[in-house]
């Protein structure tokens, strides 16, 4: 075949029965292990299942036929462990060039209100879907990536060297990456292309790439007024409710009435190609934008205007109260006025915001001058800057949208995503010259850390297939000096014109 173009239909071929005959069953194992990040599972090397997990995806990846390959379980003292791969060049490609390739295999806690034939270690395949905790987010991500390489060696196809690096605690804000990128740098190199495959997609019907992430910033917000409970038809009147302060305190924050939020300088100048890219993105989704969502009969969405939705989940700072306590359950709560109320609070960050400044703005808006000289305190266990995508160069815009073509028939999609993924700014900054392709399987309804989630098994052969197409794609522009200096200039200005940190 001649190396300048990529026939589709053996790709295809043998990324489905790579899937159906060997990625599925391992995933079905995967799911079963209750491998909780390190923020939900303080004690996971006593228990042991991180390390079942990287036996699991370590012993597969081993098996595979990859010429040259090297495979490693980086283990630094006191950190999460993390696979390491490396694939030399193949069939002419170069070695001086690289593609770094990201997936993680920590996952969520179990969370309730999954379906009674369904739970998070409760692995069930059930119409192209597979249910269950972490085999979309991120469980897959090995398996596609060592797909996608095979995929063109098989055909006698080039592709760069390849990098792959699966981390085991970014659902706990990937705290030991850092660590790794260093130790690793000097056989990581500098590569051109990045692939995450950690992302979401407006639907199942074609690519779609991820432009932008928010930043998180959040902790455990306490409010204090007693040092002990007191009985509340005494005390109703004269103490000042926890519950009430914390919601007047909260209102600095927050229009409850509206959800926005009413710090200015926790907003940013949406950049003018992000809101040409959202509504597009309204366009093609219309109120799957919402319906994606199991909304209450009646309920209605935030806003009439799609593309005003879909800049909300992926620009606009936005309140999360995710956790609570100091309060008894309802069976076993008397006429208590209760001492404090507390909450976790999840503040999502606009993408170019920076992440500490914005800690140190929640900080000041909710413990400055504490009403009824209540005692406050905030403990921040996030507070991590977002990221937005450099200017894509014309080689991927070409390449992104020709496997979108050739494996989905349909065009390929952009749009920012409303969560984080640590990694990627931290590449941004240690990486400028590269390029990125993010993107992922967690689309309608898959529900990533909530009950019933799933992977969508087509979605994710489709984008094993893309990530292949792309890889040869980069190749040749490797080979035409396509891919250097590139991303750089674009990582500057993107900074110098959208204030990127």
């Amino acid at each position: 075949m001649d190396s300048s173009t990529i026939d589709p239909s053996p790709i295809e071929r043998f990324v489905a029965d790579k899937w159906d005959e060997e990625i599925v069953p391992r995933l079905v194992e995967y799911i079963r292990i209750p491998n909780k990040s390190p923020m939900f599972d303080p004690d996971w090397v006593a228990n042991g299942y991180m390390e079942e997990a990287v036996k699991l995806m370590e012993d597969w990846a081993r098996a595979q036929d990859i010429p040259g390959m090297q495979l490693e379980v980086v283990r630094l003292e006191g950190r999460t462990p993390l696979i390491f791969i490396e694939i030399p060049a193949a069939n002419g490609g170069s070695d001086e060039d690289a593609v770094l390739l990201y997936g993680h295999l920590d996952k969520q806690p179990e969370m309730t209100g999954w379906d009674d034939d369904l739970g998070p270690w409760k692995p069930v395949l059930r119409d192209d879907k597979l249910y269950g905790r972490g085999g979309a987010d991120d469980g897959y991500a090995i398996f596609g990536s060592l797909t996608s390489i095979m995929a063109l060696q098989r055909e006698g196809l080039p592709h760069s060297r390849c990098v792959i690096l699966i981390e085991a605690c970014e659902e706990s804000g990937s705290y030991d990456l850092p660590a790794y990128v260093d130790h690793l740098s000097d056989r990581i190199g500098k590569p051109s292309l990045v692939v995450c495959l950690d992302s979401g997609c407006g639907n199942y019907e074609q690519l779609w790439c991820t432009t932008s992430l928010r930043g998180l910033a959040g902790g455990n917000f306490v409010v204090k007024v007693l040092d002990e409970g007191v009985h509340s038809g005494d005390a109703s009147g004269v103490v000042p409710s926890s519950f009430r302060l914390l919601r007047q305190l909260l209102s600095r924050l927050e229009d409850e009435k509206t959800g926005r939020i009413v710090v200015e300088d926790l907003h940013v100048e949406v950049p003018a190609e992000r809101l040409e890219q959202a509504q597009q993105a309204a366009k093609v989704l219309g109120n799957e934008i919402f319906d994606k969502f199991p909304l209450l009969d009646g309920m209605t969405p935030m806003a009439d205007d799609l593309s005003e939705l879909v800049l909300n989940r992926t620009w606009r700072p936005a309140l999360s109260v995710t956790g609570i306590d100091g309060m008894p359950s309802l069976d076993s709560a008397g006429n208590v006025l209760r001492p404090h109320t507390a909450v976790k609070l999840s503040l999502r960050l606009p993408p170019t915001l920076d992440g500490k400044r914005a800690g140190e703005v929640l900080k000041r808006t909710l413990l400055d001058n504490p009403p009824n000289g209540a005692h406050v305190s905030l403990e921040l266990e996030k507070s991590s800057t977002g990221w937005n995508a450099p200017a894509q160069s014309p080689w991927l815009t070409r390449a992104i949208d020709e496997a979108s073509q050739a494996f989905f028939d349909k065009p390929a999609m952009y749009m920012g995503e409303g969560g984080s993924i640590p990694f990627m700014g931290m590449l941004g900054e240690k990486f400028p010259g590269a390029q990125f392709m993010i993107t992922g399987v967690l689309g309608p309804h898959s529900n990533a850390h909530g009950p019933n989630e799933f992977l969508h098994i087509p979605m994710g052969k489709r984008v094993t297939a893309c990530v292949a197409h792309v890889l040869h794609a980069h190749h040749r522009a490797s080979a035409a000096g396509e891919t250097t200096g590139v991303g750089a200039a674009a990582s500057t200005q993107e900074r110098g014109e959208h204030g990127c940190c």
